[in-house]
């Protein structure tokens, strides 16, 4: 649960919407679909697991906040695997999705000389050219219901540059793009569409490095983690927590105003 909330505290801003949350099995996609679900959502996750580890998770979230969760699997770097997704969500849900969280996201490191095509293609497809399928298969229903959520989520990278990340950076920038194509086409349908740039978030995949970093150079753990996240001002990651309840407020009434434009949360990165 949300550390942000006190427990037992259940928000009903969002009773009776639905969302899918992209690679929401684990990391910053688990920790939006858990903050939805606290606001009284339907939601659908996505990503890899054993079947045994997505029963947890569904169980976990049904238990915790009484929420309806379901699966929908399906590699979205490849768009016949969108298609099926998408079919299996308007045969769940009817009448479509309300909130589209575009989360799912590998990272591959290398420099550009070197970097293999099919890793290019593979973060393209997976981080840019998906967002797109699925938005432009979930927003005419969101247009028919004069309501509608869609977050993508890109990165401090969508901001600034580093090297040798030619493809994520590339697809968080063009995610940039495509939230501002959106927000405006959308304009007036009670639609909006809205980006979330994160900096170092402390996921399961973070803390595991820096415990490895640890190891490898005799430090603590706590000066591990400072070393990863000295890009940010503040020194500190961000939290599973807090990006979840960015995604969260831009799905509230009083967000509704607020389309095309991004919440970066990256301990002031980019204000350097």
């Amino acid at each position: 649960m949300s550390s942000v909330l006190k427990h037992g505290m259940r928000l009903a801003q969002l009773h009776g919407k639905v969302a899918l949350i992209t690679g929401s099995t684990s990391g910053i996609g688990k920790g939006i679909a858990e903050g939805l679900a606290n606001r009284g959502c339907d939601v659908i996750l996505n990503g890899f697991g054993t079947e045994n580890e997505i029963n947890l998770l569904k169980t976990e979230i049904n238990k915790e906040y009484g929420s309806k969760v379901d699966f929908v699997g399906g590699d979205l770097s490849k768009s016949e695997d969108i298609i099926k997704l998408s079919q299996e969500i308007y045969k769940l849900y009817p009448s479509g999705l309300d909130i589209l969280v575009n989360n799912a996201g590998i990272q591959y490191v290398s420099p550009i000389e070197s970097f293999p095509p099919e890793k290019w293609d593979l973060l393209i497809n997976l981080m840019l050219t998906a967002p797109f399928h699925l938005i432009q298969r979930f927003l005419p229903s969101m247009k028919t219901k004069g309501w509608g959520r869609i977050i993508n989520m890109s990165s401090a990278h969508g901001h600034v540059a580093s090297p040798n990340k030619s493809a994520y950076v590339s697809a968080k920038h063009g995610l940039m793009g495509l939230t501002k194509t959106v927000a405006l086409e959308a304009a007036g349908t009670g639609v909006t569409c809205n980006a979330v740039c994160p900096g170092y978030v402390e996921t399961p995949l973070f803390i595991h490095q820096a415990r490895d970093r640890s190891k490898q150079q005799g430090i603590t753990f706590e000066e591990a983690k400072k070393q990863i996240v000295q890009v940010h001002a503040t020194g500190e990651p961000v939290s599973v927590d807090q990006v979840g309840e960015a995604v969260c407020f831009l799905c509230s009434p009083a967000a509704s105003q607020m389309t095309g434009t991004s919440i970066t949360m990256d301990g002031g990165w980019t204000a350097r």
